[in-house]
This record gives C-alpha cells, sequence and structure tokens, in this order.
C-alpha cells in the first residue's frame, strides 16, 4: 500500500470490508472476487460501458476462452474498492481509472510495469508514436510505462448561439472579453456563465495563467503565487464582484452548470464533451457553440481521460495486455467517437473525417493540442491525495465562500509544508 494515503483514502479503507455489499449493490457487481479459471475481471467507470467495447469484449471472450466480468462503478466506489483488493492481493485483471492513478499507483508498487509488452508490441499498435505525447509521461514512472490512454478529453467554454447572437456578442478568446461578455449577457434570472463547484475546474485558469500545481525545485505549491491568486481571484469575481455567474453548490455533482445552460439561466459554461449528450437531449433548441481554449498569459486547457493498467499482482498480464492493446485501437476509437462522441487520445484519430467534419468534435481535437497534464509533478511526490483534499477546501473557500484568494492559497501552502517536507 502507499505510504501517503490522503486522510479520505483511509477511511475509505478502513471501512472497505463492511462498504463492498453496498458498493456492489449501487453498481450492480458482485462482491469481491476470487481468482476463477476462465474469468477475466475488468474494473470499469459506469458512464463507459459503450456497444462499442461490448463488441471487443466479446472478440476478446472468444479469442481467449474467458468469460469478462465487466464491474462497474462511480469513480469514488471504484477506488474505495480497489484499495481494499490492493490490501487483500486479490485484484482484477485490468482497471480503467480516471487520471492520475497510474502513476500514484506505480510509486506505490500497486500497478505492473507494462515496458515489457510495449517493447515488444508498440510499434505494431502505434505505442507511442500515435499517442498524444502528454498521455505517454501521464502514464509513465521511472522511464517505464504502466498505463495506455483510453480517453482524451479537456474542457472548452460552450456558449448558447441565439443568446450570443440576440446581445450581440462575439465568442470570447480572454479573460477580458469573456468577463465584458457575461456582463452584456447577465439579465433578469439569466446569467453570462455558470462555475462548476468542482475545484478540478479550476486548472484551466490556473494553466491559463502559467501556474504550477507544483513545483519540485522549490517545493512551492501553486506557483507564481501572484498569479494563482489573480486566477483565484477572477473565478470569484465573476460570482461575488460582478455578479455574472451563481454560486456554486457546494456537492459531490459537478452537473449543475450544464443544467442551467440545458435551462437557459446560463449563457456560457466550461465543461467537456460529456456535457453534449446531456445538452443535445435536454435542450435540443439550444445552438450549441464551442470556443478554442481561452488565453490570460497564455492559451491553455486541462488534460483529462481515463487510462488503463495493470495491478502487480495480476495473475494474467499477458491476458491483461491484449485485452487493452484490441480496446485502445484505432478502429474502436472510431466506433466509440461515432456512437458517443468521446474524444480519443491517439493522433490519428484526430485525423478521421468524422472527427474533423463535426462541428462539435473538431474544437476539441484541435484543442488538445493545448491541453496540458496540471497534476503530474504533484503526483510524482505520492502525496496527490493529500493535495487534492488542500485544493478542494481552497477552491470552495474562495470561488463558494468568497475567501480572499491570498488568505486560502497560503493557508494551502502552510498544508502543503507538513505533507511535502
Amino acid at each position: 500500500m502507499s505510504p501517503h494515503l490522503s486522510r479520505r483514502d483511509l477511511l475509505r479503507l478502513a471501512s472497505a470490508a463492511a462498504a463492498v455489499p453496498v458498493l456492489s449493490a449501487c453498481a450492480g457487481a458482485p462482491p469481491a472476487r476470487t481468482a476463477e479459471p476462465g474469468t477475466f475481471t475488468a474494473y470499469w467507470n459506469a458512464g463507459h460501458d459503450y456497444q462499442a467495447y461490448r463488441k471487443v469484449i466479446a472478440e476478446f471472450e472468444q479469442a481467449n476462452q474467458v468469460k469478462v466480468n465487466l464491474q462497474k462503478y462511480q469513480w469514488p466506489d471504484l477506488r474505495t474498492r480497489l484499495l481494499a483488493d490492493f490490501a487483500s492481493g486479490v485484484v482484477p485483471d485490468v482497471v480503467e481509472e480516471p487520471g492520475g492513478w497510474v502513476q500514484e499507483f506505480a510509486l506505490s508498487g500497486n500497478a505492473r510495469s507494462l515496458q515489457e509488452y510495449v517493447d515488444r508490441d508498440g510499434a505494431a499498435m502505434g505505442f507511442p508514436a500515435d499517442w498524444q505525447p502528454v498521455t505517454v509521461g501521464r502514464n509513465s514512472y521511472q522511464n517505464q510505462v504502466y498505463g495506455v490512454q483510453l480517453h482524451l478529453t479537456c474542457t472548452l467554454l460552450f456558449y448558447n448561439k441565439g443568446m450570443l447572437d440576440a446581445a450581440g456578442v462575439r465568442p470570447p478568446t480572454t479573460w477580458e472579453e469573456l468577463l465584458e461578455a457575461a456582463k452584456k449577457l447577465t439579465k433578469g434570472d439569466v446569467y453570462g456563465i455558470a462555475l462548476n463547484q468542482d475545484y478540478s475546474y479550476a486548472n484551466p485558469w490556473l494553466l491559463q495563467n502559467g501556474v504550477r500545481h507544483y513545483d519540485p525545485a522549490t517545493k512551492e505549491v501553486l506557483t507564481p503565487r501572484d498569479k494563482a491568486i489573480e486566477a483565484m481571484r477572477f473565478q470569484a469575481d465573476l460570482v461575488h464582484k460582478h455578479k455574472v455567474a451563481p454560486v456554486p453548490v457546494s456537492g459531490t455533482d459537478y452537473s449543475g452548470p450544464q443544467k442551467l445552460f440545458s435551462a437557459k439561466r446560463a449563457a456560457m459554461i466550461i465543461t467537456g464533451p460529456w456535457d453534449i449528450g446531456p445538452i443535445r437531449e435536454t435542450s435540443p433548441d439550444i445552438e450549441l457553440g464551442l470556443a478554442a481554449p481561452l488565453k490570460k498569459d497564455g492559451q491553455a486547457t486541462n488534460a483529462a481521460g481515463t487510462s488503463l493498467f495493470v495491478p502487480a499482482k495480476a495473475a494474467r498480464p499477458d491476458l491483461s495486455w491484449d485485452f487493452i492493446k484490441r480496446i485502445t485501437a484505432l478502429e474502436v476509437e472510431r466506433a466509440a467517437t461515432e456512437e458517443v462522441g468521446m474524444l480519443m487520445p491517439r493522433v490519428s484519430w484526430a485525423e478521421l473525417p468524422e472527427v474533423a467534419d463535426d462541428p462539435l468534435i473538431k474544437p476539441f481535437a484541435e484543442a488538445l493540442g493545448y491541453a496540458q497534464d496540471a497534476s503530474e509533478e504533484i503526483r510524482l511526490t505520492g502525496q496527490s491525495g493529500r493535495f487534492e483534499e488542500e485544493m478542494k477546501k481552497m477552491y470552495q473557500s474562495v470561488v463558494i465562500q468568497n475567501r480572499p484568494a491570498e488568505e486560502a492559497i497560503q493557508a494551502m501552502a502552510d498544508a502543503a509544508k507538513g505533507f511535502l517536507a
């Protein structure tokens, strides 16, 4: 087990034995498995059970004479289950993770190096040459590949074309333009923009202002400090000073801005491709526009998306690797994009006609070139869990509670010294 688990992880692990039946009931998965001959277990995100992947699973089952046990979870539940499995030594064959876990579990010895398989099969499958460079670095540790990116996403500015046209507003390209547009679009019970309560949505603003989560040389978090303060203050001011955004509702649901946008209560939101479907479904009359990543000191967006890794104690790594190769193939990426609009990590995926010709997918594909991994440097300290807890406190105290950004960031920096020393 990692010696640097967050307090939240320790609580999850302590209650894992009691929680597993409840989680399984919620996720539709059976209780903790035992190693069964002929069964291949994959832990998967509940929202990613695509028909494109089911087809691959059927082919994998036939080729290897196994039955795939696809256990589906929400991310917090998956992590709880996985930590309990690491402790027990009975682990799944392959895991889909939300981004950031690969290096964490490589560092703690719970993920298996895939380098021998990459050396053997990489050229034939196009890895790493055909994967966006940012995805290779975030899934490697000490010059060894530990994971392969499955999805690659980022966030962009979504806007209601009808609202912007009626207000005579052009899609903003900078922070200053966004503020001016939001002021013109705010009227009555309609806000110019809606921010998310989830702290990870601060990352694009921080990246656009040249802020790093962590500087290994100085051991400082959110640096340069003045740039971090400026980025956080700008977001808070949208809510509390300019009143062009509602106060985000604290909780675990990050769909609040999408719901406001779909209800035509917000003209702009910053989100990812996962909200295209809900907007189309609930508000088909909205003409949706997507703007390129905003600019401040630089133009940037945050790299996100899921990866696949093999637990260190997985009994059949050859089989796990075969599964990874099959489900990350270009033709499977194409099928998943056609089915649900998911963004993918291959360079050649961005060149597909169905990507280049889709007005809602093409902007994301183009934006992936500006996508940066905000958290890699802090992940490599082994303290990302604690950092994320402090980041959440800081973000919500500034954006929701309107605490001065300099005070909140200083409090976060003080807390970080305790676990980054």
